[in-house]
């Protein structure tokens, strides 16, 4: 620990973004803890996490640049070259392609529990002090540092504490960080599934009247769903017989890639969007989705997130480069605008979308197909969205 008697920071929330956020952190060449309230099991491929991500390019550079990304690939990470989506109404496809925007691929298909393993088997050797089954119970802070107490009764003080433990965040309830919640009434269904046809290492996403599906590809001929239905439909989905299941899934898929058979156990997760309405509070600091659940529609939940961590190293890095302290206020403030703008605006985007694509009302229906072919026609305005989704 630090001459202070304390750690620079501890991390709250040992899952993708704060397992990200305590390697980042320490990589700088801080004194970090993570403290976790259960160990992850380790991944393994036989027993694919059904949670995926359409991890992007620039969150791939930055598990990169923590020597994680490597491990990451040599685990499963599914890259995939194109992405097609489609409006059940009618018009044209919006086509974003790997060749035509000048790169190898547009991104990759990767498991939160893959992600979660490789980024836990590297904090021993940065230095990061893990805890471990242990929950905060307590916090106090003032103008120098902040100290939590533990279930297990220990005690930890550190310059500052980051809330990386997720929507239901205790240490930013602790904080005082109020949050404002809209809760879609939908359901994200989630697997894996086998398709008749290759998925031809293309993300696709249909627009229904009941919400989005999107396909993913993880192999060539298995993809991950996440099928957004509004609450009573998904439970009675969930309920289906696997041959009942794939059948109205091809359908609603309109077999583009053939008959689809069950290739895992289904699951669902309600769906809403929370933001919280500060990410600083004195010297605690929100991240991840303890500061912004957004709609999965556009597979941006985790990347958001790691923009975050992304943020904060940055900070960290240009302050200790001008020989200055890291966390005044001033700059955790900084930090805390830009992230906060960025998040907001994306999360507003795709509940906005959300509502356009998921509607049955007719003159939505008629003119939302055009929309996509028009956009998928207009070269800049295809790249400006691509660049947008993938932090480039």
């Amino acid at each position: 620990m630090s001459r202070r008697g304390q750690w620079d920071a501890v991390v709250v929330g040992g899952g993708v973004v704060g397992g990200a956020c305590a390697l980042a952190l320490a990589k700088e060449g801080l004194q970090v803890a993570l403290v976790e309230g259960r160990e992850p099991p380790p991944w393994s491929p036989q027993r694919p996490d059904l949670r995926v991500f359409a991890f992007a390019a620039d969150n791939a550079a930055l598990l990169d640049g923590l020597g994680v990304w490597s491990q990451v690939e040599g685990g499963h990470a599914y890259a995939y070259r194109r992405m097609r989506v489609w409006d059940a109404g009618g018009g044209g496809d919006l086509t974003f392609d790997a060749d035509t925007l000048g790169r190898r691929e547009l991104g990759w298909i990767v498991e939160n529990g893959l992600l979660v393993d490789r980024l836990w088997a590297a904090l021993p050797a940065a230095g990061v002090q893990v805890y471990c089954p242990a929950k905060v119970v307590e916090m106090e802070q003032d103008a120098g540092s902040v100290r939590l107490r533990l279930d297990d009764g220990r005690r930890i003080e550190a310059a500052i504490a980051i809330a990386a433990d997720g929507a239901e965040s205790t240490l930013r309830t602790l904080a005082g960080l109020d949050v404002s919640r809209h809760d879609y009434g939908q359901r994200g269904v989630v697997g894996y599934i086998d398709s008749e046809r290759p998925n031809e290492a293309t993300a696709w996403q249909r627009f229904l009247d009941t919400g989005p599906l999107a396909v993913l590809p993880y192999d060539k001929y298995r993809s991950s769903i996440v099928w957004t239905l509004p609450d009573a439909e998904a439970e009675r989905v969930l309920a289906l017989e696997d041959a009942a299941f794939e059948r109205e899934l091809t359908n609603a898929f309109a077999g583009r890639l053939g008959q689809m058979k069950v290739a895992s156990p289904r699951a669902a997760f309600p769906l809403r969007r929370q933001l919280a309405k500060g990410y600083v509070a004195g010297r605690v600091l929100t991240l991840g989705d303890a500061a912004h659940v957004v709609h999965p529609l556009a597979g941006q939940g985790v990347n958001l997130g790691l923009r975050d961590v992304a943020g904060l190293r940055e900070l960290v890095r240009d302050a200790r480069q001008r020989r200055q302290e890291w966390s005044t206020p001033h700059r955790l403030q900084r930090w805390a605008r830009t992230r906060r703008s960025e998040n907001t605006v994306a999360a507003y985007s795709f509940d906005a979308i959300n509502k356009v694509f998921s509607n049955d009302e007719m003159h939505l229906t008629l003119a939302r197909g055009a929309l996509l072919g028009m956009a998928g026609r207009m070269p800049p305005l295809l790249s400006l969205f691509w660049k947008r989704a993938s932090g480039l």
